[in-house]
């Protein structure tokens, strides 16, 4: 049986029947309950989705948690997110709730039924983006979402919150090259993610504007963590001319970079220049202390909470993307090349 698509409101009765299933599952289904089959909870899902049923609006009481969902949380950029979104529940009176779940791209499967289940008052994912059937599950639950999005490119259409990611390459790299670096080499986060891309195309712009040749092989994608950084500045700094300067895509790699210098035997910032991505709190305490670019990742955070709580009450944002700027902090880090600077170790 269907519902004839010219009816102005369907009623729960109506998608029991056309689902074949009882008024309880329905209900089951729309409180996010675990004791439907995998194989209703789709049927009625779609039929959800088709007739543009929408759960009313749950109570301030009933909707006490902000969720904040991860692909992993084991990096000091993961607190920083945290503390951010932590400071606005607080403010509103509310908890968060960590769920650490799927790839960098975005959550599992698993993750919409717990969701569901949850019933947050909002949601903020660490993600590029969310797919498209996870985002009509979630709008037909009433659950907003926002997407904190350092690391992609999310939809038009998808709230988000993001940094001035080529302006940082840019700023990076012109540092380096007022400092009388020509040899400088760029290690930036997997190739498959927007943030990296547009940091190397901040390098690339400083360079070209430079009138710097740009060796291919100064180019590196890494995976934002320290080996990556450690690995890329192994080779970079064993080939027969190395850089003098190596701009990382994030502080983690920097700190990479650092620990393949002092291995090597090289001395930073006398031999080697190092700047990295982040500003993360143990950036200052690295020895050297590491030249950086801030990238505003708490006030990332309570932005995108605040927007998700907005969207809960109602309100729609002027602009679905917000992106912050970012700006350069230099410590000890960097320095003037020096005679010995870009020799082969």
């Amino acid at each position: 049986m269907s519902i004839p698509a010219e009816e102005p409101r369907v009623t729960l009765a109506q998608l029991a029947t056309a689902a074949g299933v009882s008024l309880s599952t329905i209900s089951k289904v729309l409180n996010g309950r675990a004791d439907v089959s995998p194989k209703t909870r789709a049927k009625v899902e779609v039929l959800l989705e088709e007739h543009g049923y929408r759960r009313r609006k749950v109570s301030a009481a009933r909707a006490a948690l902000v969720e904040l969902v991860f692909h992993e949380l084991e990096s000091a950029w993961a607190l920083e997110l945290i503390r951010g979104v932590e400071n606005v529940a607080r403010e509103h009176g509310m908890s968060v709730v960590l769920t650490e779940t799927g790839t960098r791209h975005a959550p599992g499967t698993e993750w919409i039924e717990g969701v569901m289940s949850r019933r947050p008052a909002g949601v903020v994912l660490v993600f590029s983006d969310l797919p498209q059937d996870f985002r009509s599950k979630l709008d037909a639950r009433s659950i907003p979402f926002v997407i904190i999005d350092p690391a992609g490119d999310p939809s038009p259409d998808v709230p988000s919150v993001g940094s001035a990611n080529w302006s940082g390459g840019m700023m990076a790299t012109r540092h380096l090259i007022d400092l009388g670096h020509t040899r400088i080499a760029a290690i930036s986060g997997p190739e498959d993610m927007m943030c990296s891309l547009a940091r190397i195309d901040g390098y690339r712009s400083a360079m070209g504007m430079a009138s710097l040749p740009i060796d291919p092989d100064f180019i590196r994608y890494g995976n934002f963590h320290v080996d990556g950084g450690r690995d890329h500045a192994f080779s970079l700094l064993r080939s027969p001319h190395p850089p003098t300067a190596i701009f990382a895509g994030s502080d983690l790699q920097a700190l990479g970079v650092l620990d393949a210098a002092r291995q090597i035997g090289l001395r930073v910032p006398d031999e080697l220049s190092i700047v990295g991505y982040d500003d993360l709190q143990l950036a200052q305490w690295s020895s050297p202390a590491l030249t950086t670019v801030h990238q505003p990742l708490i006030q990332m955070a309570e932005e995108a909470t605040r927007m998700v709580l907005r969207l809960r009450d109602g309100e729609r944002p002027n602009n679905l993307r917000l992106d912050l700027a970012t700006s350069l902090v230099v410590r000890q880090s960097t320095a003037a090349p020096s005679e010995r600077a870009g020799q082969a170790a």
